[in-house]
């Protein structure tokens, strides 16, 4: 009998404490506060409190002189569905697979989106109204999730989480409209050294200050509805952009221009405490859209779950603030590419692991916007100078930029031994994260199906993924140097499939200089991974073996793995209408078969247009 009361105590005492730990502390001597976000899409800092001439921004800078202003928030993905999966999960995209624009892949059931933790606590999650998290295999978020969502229709009393996201500023705002219709004016317009400076390019730029001054009115209505609704003294307000833009060269890149946002937040006199700051002030903390989700549950008291990789900057378990930002970016749309960054706030330093894909691969969407046209014609008319002219050439494997003095980030320093140390420094740095976080974006997209586990994350988290080798092989494949092809040739027979997939990517790198390698390229050509056909296949066409590679591309092109056939056209659009031609009754036959999927069928009409 002793015994028995023992452990019914023990269980109490144990239930007791999980129940502390998990109970909103805030909730103990003040009522929950209320969350609104207002957010917006596609643009960078480019509002009045920031300090750029050309906005009108009155709400906003009124917001601002009401709260803080963070001079160093940023995206860690350059654009929208996977900057949201980091967002909602609180987790890096590419840590759970889920980093690819349009991703379905299925996360594992013991991860859990922050709505779901806010909603336990009592609060009313509404969103208005977009989802697109870039996964699949999570439950019911929202109280309610439409364009008819709205905190008001909460219980009496119940503390309440709301987004409205205002769409006005996203990039498709620039695709259609009247130039004589325009309020900013074009000629005033502060261009970027890398645009040339065409009318078309100034229309655009004006046109996009004309989406935020809209978009301003809108956050500006929110705000006021807010007060009207005698909500202003308890409620939390946050306003940022959901990653950089719009412009050519910014959205879908990781430069500043595609990863700096706006955020500010507005915290009432009655939660002072857990302000950084009094209203008015700017913050220099380094902060990113993996801080997001811990940082709202540290404001309703509650504790960040151990899968939660980011840094709550507010509330009662804020943390130390992270020494450097990261950034990843994987397949936009039809196009595949990989970069990795890292910034300190001053430096920004990005790695190239398949430098010889140029910047400015034809992505459709981008390309509806007239600047983005008449960019390229400008280039392929000769008029570009040199800086115009690099979004269009082979990328540098490192990049280093000083954004306080070289804010577009024309300058690359990674050559320059005044900033070795810098360099040594923050690619250590990035090393660190990438193998700390088992980044999965070194796996093909099209051998994900092959992955033997529940999850991509539960893959990329256990001693199955050999990353460290991995990522040695890649660094050494994308520098591009002939001095280590023997090691690609060595590779090109690992027992790893991801480790021979960067050795053959490395020989198709190197262009002509891999000659040495043609008899184990050959020899990949029946590889049982399709990624490393395709590889070897491009690198085995650049040295002259142009019929083998046909022939493998061609019965690639009737794999039943979408992502597989995608990277065999990727690979056939870049060596050129040469092999489009040679392969022209394949890719009608996939063109057929995938006529679904917008990625194939973009890609092949690409194919059709060119000259």
């Amino acid at each position: 009998m002793k015994k028995k009361v023992f452990f019914l105590v023990l269980i109490s005492v144990i239930a007791s404490a999980y129940n502390l730990k998990h109970k909103p502390k805030i909730e103990q001597t003040r009522p929950l506060p209320n969350i609104l976000w207002i957010t917006c899409e596609d643009i960078s800092p480019y509002l009045g409190c920031y300090g750029d001439k050309n906005a009108t921004t009155p709400n906003l800078d009124k917001l601002a002189s009401e709260g803080v202003l963070y001079s160093n928030a940023y995206a860690n993905a350059p654009v929208c569905a996977p900057a949201r999966f980091t967002i909602i999960s609180g987790m890096y995209a590419s840590s759970a697979g889920t980093h690819h624009m349009r991703s379905t892949n299925k996360i594992p059931e013991n991860i859990r989106f922050y709505p779901e933790y806010l909603r336990e606590a009592g609060y009313y999650c509404t969103n208005n109204s977009k989802t697109d998290y870039n996964c699949t295999g999570y439950g019911e978020l929202w109280d309610e999730s439409s364009r008819k969502a709205h905190y008001k229709n909460r219980k009496p009393g119940q503390p309440f989480f709301a987004i409205f996201n205002l769409a006005i500023s996203h990039e498709s705002r620039i695709h259609k409209y009247d130039p004589d219709n325009l309020i900013h004016n074009p000629s005033k317009m502060e261009l970027p050294p890398y645009h040339p400076d065409l009318p078309e390019v100034r229309n655009d730029w004006a046109r996009l200050y004309d989406n935020i001054t809209t978009m301003d009115k809108q956050a500006g209505d929110l705000l006021k509805e807010l007060e009207q609704s005698g909500l202003k003294e308890s409620t939390i307000v946050f306003f940022y952009g959901d990653h950089g833009g719009v412009l050519p060269r910014s959205k879908r890149f990781i430069f500043n221009t595609g990863t700096q946002v706006p955020l500010i937040t507005r915290i009432p006199e009655l939660y002072k405490d857990l302000s950084p700051g009094s209203p008015g002030n700017k913050n220099e903390r380094l902060i990113s859209f993996v801080d997001l989700a811990p940082t709202l549950l540290s404001l309703a008291g509650l504790p960040k779950p151990d899968n939660m990789q980011g840094h709550a900057f507010l509330g009662e378990y804020t943390e130390n603030k992270p020494d450097y930002i990261y950034f990843f970016r994987g397949r936009m749309d039809e196009r595949y590419d990989m970069m990795r960054g890292i910034t300190d706030g001053h430096y920004r330093y990005i790695i190239n692991f398949m430098p010889h894909r140029p910047y400015a691969q034809h992505i459709s969407y981008l390309w509806k916007a007239a600047s983005m046209q008449v960019w390229e014609k400008t280039y392929l008319d000769g008029k570009c100078n040199e800086i115009q002219s690099r979004f269009f050439g082979r990328k540098s494997f490192e990049e280093l930029y000083d954004t306080k003095t070289d804010p577009w980030e024309v300058n690359n320093l990674a050559g320059d031994q005044k900033h070795a140390d810098v360099l040594k420094k923050m690619r250590q740095a990035m090393k660190d994260h990438i193998l700390k976080l088992n980044d999965g974006g070194f796996i093909p997209e099209g051998e994900y199906e092959n992955i033997e586990s529940n999850s991509l994350y539960n893959y990329f988290q256990s001693d199955d993924y050999k990353l460290e080798g991995i990522f040695f092989t890649a660094s050494t494949a994308a520098k591009g140097e002939k001095k280590n092809i023997d090691f690609l040739i060595e590779n090109l027979k690992n027992p790893n499939p991801y480790i021979r997939y960067w050795a053959a990517t490395g020989c198709a790198i190197l262009g002509e200089d891999a000659k040495k390698a043609k008899q184990e390229l050959e020899s990949c050509l029946t590889d049982e991974s399709p990624d490393v056909r395709i590889a070897a296949a491009e690198s085995l066409y650049q040295i002259g073996e142009k019929q083998e590679a046909i022939n493998t591309l061609g019965e690639i092109l009737q794999n039943d793995n979408l992502y597989v056939v995608l990277h065999a056209l990727n690979v056939i659009q870049e060596i050129g209408n040469d092999l489009v031609n040679a392969l022209d009754t394949e890719i009608e036959t996939v063109k057929k078969k995938y006529e679904a999927n917008n990625d194939i069928t973009l890609t092949i009409e690409y194919f059709k247009t060119r000259d």
